[in-house]
Parts: C-alpha cells; sequence; structure tokens
C-alpha cells in the first residue's frame, strides 16, 4: 500500500464516523484508529519504502493537475464522492455512460466508481452540459478528486 493511499484512508476515517479502519492487502495489513485528535495509524507488517513513495506521489500529483492546465475550470465540477477505480461504462466494451457534449439532467449516471469491489452508480448533482471529462476509464480516483465539468 503507497503513502498516497494511506493518507486518503486516514483522512476517509478523520472526515467520518467510522472510529476503526483494518485493511489486508497483498503488501500488508494497516489498522487505522481515530483518538481524541487526528487519527493513528499502526501498520502491522512492512510498508512501501517511503522515499519510492514520496516519488509516486509526486508523479501522480503531476499528471493530475499538468503544467498549463486551468487552475479552476469554468462550470461545475463534479467531484468523486469516494475513493476507487473510475470507469465511464458499466461493462468493458460498453458504451459509455456519457461523453463530452452530451446533455444530463440531475440524478442521470454519468459513471461508476468501483470501490472494494462495489460498483457505486456516480449520478449528475447538477443539469447541463457535459463539457469535460477529466478522468481515464480504469484511472484510480481519489476523494474529492473533479471527474467532469458540466457547463
Amino acid at each position: 500500500m503507497d503513502l498516497r493511499k494511506l493518507k486518503t484512508l486516514i483522512d476517509l476515517v478523520s472526515d467520518s464516523n467510522v472510529s476503526e479502519l483494518e485493511i489486508t492487502e497483498a503488501e500488508g495489513k494497516v489498522r487505522i484508529v481515530k483518538g481524541g485528535g487526528a487519527p493513528m495509524y499502526a501498520p502491522v507488517s512492512a510498508m512501501v519504502a517511503p522515499p519510492a513513495t514520496v516519488s509516486a506521489s509526486a508523479d501522480a500529483v503531476a499528471h493530475t493537475h499538468p503544467a498549463g492546465s486551468p487552475a479552476a475550470p469554468t462550470g461545475h465540477t463534479v467531484k468523486s464522492p469516494m475513493v476507487g477505480t473510475f470507469y465511464r461504462s458499466s461493462a468493458p466494451g460498453a458504451k459509455a455512460f456519457v461523453e463530452p457534449g452530451d446533455t444530463v439532467k440531475e440524478g442521470d449516471t454519468i459513471c461508476i466508481i468501483e470501490a472494494m469491489k462495489i460498483l457505486n452508480e456516480i449520478e449528475a448533482d447538477k443539469a447541463g452540459v457535459i463539457s469535460r471529462i477529466l478522468c481515464e476509464d480504469g484511472q484510480a480516483v481519489e476523494y474529492g478528486q473533479p471527474l467532469f465539468i458540466i457547463e
């Protein structure tokens, strides 16, 4: 588990009513317990080395906000409500839920985010026209990451 993923999990526990979270993956096991103040975590087994993780994290930030892109896109931004994997369609090879230029109504399904083997349909929270899709199919997304721009 990389440092970015671990930080995201800590932030999610901190912002929720969950007081304790334990995750087991191939690389190890992590237990996060929310204390009186900030959440604390205790790695149960070895994790990825910090220098490599910091480098990967910096690359991910550079990929998310490439140089020369507008800092704040115009229009309404639909953000990810969770950490997971972004999918534009319901199945591999299926037609995408939306394309740039499509008109959507509030409540229309615009993508799926898979989290912990559960497929969560993400709905448009505003009516309008999809002007930009900010994620690639199969891309890992974080909580609060911009997914679409609706104008």
